[in-house]
């Protein structure tokens, strides 16, 4: 098996191994890492059919994180896919109006972060090991409202690891931030920022990259890595369920193999749909990569004129984790359709972080033509929630509507059929109050858990434990701090 090694899309000389760049999390020189070629599957999608998603996830990790032994990768996997899950299938499909929904909530967290970061602290300690490394792991992560609790579950307790989570204290929904600030474990920090996702954001990649505060944290022991998708931890086990859905369609007789299946994400910071963008060129037949945005439509003006423009307003929506102007993983898919150029690419991020935008070539446009962008107003979104319940009973979420609303644009606009697959990315109960005020039952004189008491009552779907688990947990973590403060933060949090 060839061995996968890992650059910078920004151009640091070295190439790294798979466990290295897990532990970096952010190349030194602000760039993501990109494995130097996509390998492709070494089963046919027929024998991959008859797997489990445990023993899927084996066959497409093995390719990409290389310098994992077999018995290390597989310690791994059964870890973090265990009993934590609320159903074997880890992920299960689930026919609704005319799609496929890829049910990715069944985690302890209830949103589809689970699926990589159950698996994160597992790979990021045996990397740990592997390398060597004597220093205490620091997780900083910015969330825009999933990552940041699943981050914490999967790290809470983790020995040789500290976690700090910053999120835009007014910009996640009640039961996301119940979740966080009640998490529990000594090495766990959560602080609210006043300001949006990108500026937490923004504020975490300059802590990365700054080379006193490196210098500062290595004489105390400490060492930052990365539990956002720009960690290429996070991004390897998402390429997993787009495998397993495409597997798992075949074997139930929707399809036949070699059939093109379209794949429809709702999109944010834009990992869980390059993930499908990676499994695609390792041998999926995907057709369509449709990228739903909501009115932070940034994605669907850059799809549809070439041009990235983050000068605009920040709109709060019903589907906060996709309130993103800063695309992260956008970079990479730059790089690629660049020619895996990290000079060009990094020309295009320096324009970015100057000017606040930038324009690709015609020829880089015309290696997107596998991808389709759409977007969903707040109307359309609520709309959505309660056509497909009304007319099927099934239930989804803000996130997965705003991918149903692109899809059913989509299929207007184009008349294509294909088989299709939505990523269902949170289940209803984490944005309980947005999905009762879409079904017609909203109440502004309850607070979000006696909503999901009705919600449950209304719908028939028992209430997740991750949510009733919380309903009156003590709050734990109550620091805010103005966006200019993370730095600081950090440092009393490690009390360096």
């Amino acid at each position: 098996m060839k061995e996968i090694l890992y650059s910078s899309t920004r151009g640091d000389k070295g190439r790294i191994r798979a466990s290295e760049a897990i532990l970096r999390g952010l190349a030194p020189d602000g760039g993501l890492y990109v494995p130097d070629s996509i390998p492709g599957l070494e089963k046919t999608l027929r024998e991959i059919s008859s797997l489990t998603y445990q023993e899927t996830a084996y066959e497409v990790m093995k390719l990409l994180l290389t310098d994992y032994t077999e018995e290390e990768l597989k310690y791994c996997i059964s870890h973090a896919y265990d009993s934590k899950f609320d159903t074997e299938e880890i992920a299960p499909l689930s026919e609704a109006g005319g799609a496929y929904y890829l049910e990715l909530y069944h985690g302890a967290t209830i949103a589809f972060k689970d699926m990589a970061l159950s698996i994160l602290p597992y790979l990021m300690t045996t990397a740990a090991k592997k390398n060597n490394v004597k220093n205490e792991i620091v997780i900083l992560t910015a969330t825009s409202g999933d990552t940041g609790k699943a981050a914490l579950a999967g790290f809470a307790d983790v020995p040789g690891t500290r976690i700090i989570v910053f999120y835009p204290k007014h910009g996640v929904s009640p039961i996301q931030e119940q979740q966080m600030v009640t998490q529990k474990g000594d090495n766990t920090c959560v602080i609210g920022i006043e300001g949006n996702f990108d500026d937490a954001q923004t504020g975490v990649k300059k802590i990365f990259t700054d080379p006193k505060l490196k210098e500062l944290l290595d004489s105390k022991g400490f060492q930052f890595s990365s539990a956002n998708s720009i960690n290429i931890g996070r991004l390897v086990p998402q390429i997993v369920y787009y495998v397993y859905s495409y597997a798992k369609l075949l074997k139930e007789g929707r399809i036949a193999e070699g059939d093109p299946i379209n794949v429809v994400v709702p999109t944010g910071n834009f990992g869980n749909i390059l993930a499908a963008y990676y499994a695609k060129n390792m041998g999926v037949p995907i057709a369509k990569l449709i990228c739903a945005s909501n009115s932070n439509k940034v994605l669907f003006d850059f799809f549809k004129s070439g041009e990235y423009d983050r000068n605009r307003e920040f709109v709060l929506t019903s589907s906060p984790s996709m309130d993103i102007l800063i695309s992260s993983n956008l970079e990479r898919l730059i790089y690629h359709i660049a020619g895996n150029s990290a000079e060009a690419d990094a020309a295009y991020m320096e324009k970015l972080t100057k000017e606040g935008r930038y324009e690709i070539t015609d020829e880089m446009r015309s290696k997107l033509t596998d991808f389709y962008g759409g977007f969903a107003t707040e109307e359309e979104t609520f709309a959505t929630i309660a056509d497909l319940f009304n007319k099927t009973g099934y239930l989804i979420d803000t996130h997965t509507a705003v991918a149903a609303s692109v899809y059913g644009k989509y299929v207007k606009e184009t008349g294509d059929k294909t088989v299709t697959v939505i990523a269902s990315t949170a289940s209803p109960y984490k944005f309980t109050r947005s999905v009762m005020n879409a079904l017609g039952h909203g109440d502004d004189n309850c607070d979000d858990f006696a909503l999901a008491d009705k919600l449950s009552e209304i719908s028939g779907v028992a209430i997740p434990e991750a949510v009733e688990s919380i309903r009156n947990a003590e709050i734990r973590h109550k620091t805010v701090v103005d966006k200019t403060q993370m730095e600081k933060a950090v440092k009393d949090f490690l009390k360096v």
